[in-house]
């Protein structure tokens, strides 16, 4: 996949480069940040130059995950971070995502969510973008679902984060939740509520 810009009324969305780890490292020393996301703790900067430098150009050129710096248009100051990453399932991916704290609240982390679901339908071919965030990470599932997420339920052990599973929300958005049309038919299940 080529590497794609991305823009909203507020934000630009580019592929990370070498020159962003010194922000991404900034960002990153949140402890909630660190908490909430797979991210190593403690957070170095040798971790951010090797996501900002290898790890995210790699995914670009390997069309197998499409890592976004997050950027205010005005200032180009880093926002958060923002990527999409293949599944198994042909047409279907899975989103992840951090705002750097002084930029939550603003809306910013749902208009890229949003943006760049437009874009993974469209250019990808995606049918399905999945969600996921350990059980307790309510503001991750705020911005899903101000994005049009729908919550799917809970896992058991879905996510391994340093060293312990832990259980998971999910939640998904199909391309008729935006108004877009699929790549494949969906044939939604029928109600069986009252069978028995």
């Amino acid at each position: 996949m080529e590497p794609t810009t991305l823009t909203t009324e507020r934000l630009l969305m580019r592929p990370f480069a070498p020159g962003d780890a010194e922000a991404v490292h900034t960002a990153c020393q949140d402890p909630d940040i660190q908490r909430w996301t797979v991210v190593p703790s403690p957070y170095t900067r040798a971790d951010a130059e090797l996501f900002t430098g290898k790890l995210s150009p790699a995914g670009w050129q390997e069309d197998t995950t499409y890592n976004f710096a997050v950027l205010r248009r005005d200032d180009g100051q880093l926002v958060g971070a923002l990527g999409v990453m293949r599944r198994i399932l042909p047409g279907t991916y899975e989103v992840g995502f951090w705002t750097a704290k002084e930029h939550r609240g603003t809306g910013y982390a749902t208009e890229a969510l949003i943006e760049v679901a437009h874009w993974a339908f469209t250019a990808l071919a995606a049918d399905r973008i999945e969600w996921r965030a350990e059980i307790g990470n309510t503001p991750s599932r705020a911005v899903a679902l101000r994005a049009g997420f729908r919550m799917e339920g809970d896992q058991r052990s879905a996510l391994f984060n340093k060293g312990i599973r832990r259980d998971t929300w999910n939640a998904a958005l199909l391309p008729a939740d935006l108004g877009l049309p699929g790549t494949h038919p969906y044939r939604p299940a029928p109600d069986v509520s009252g069978a028995l």
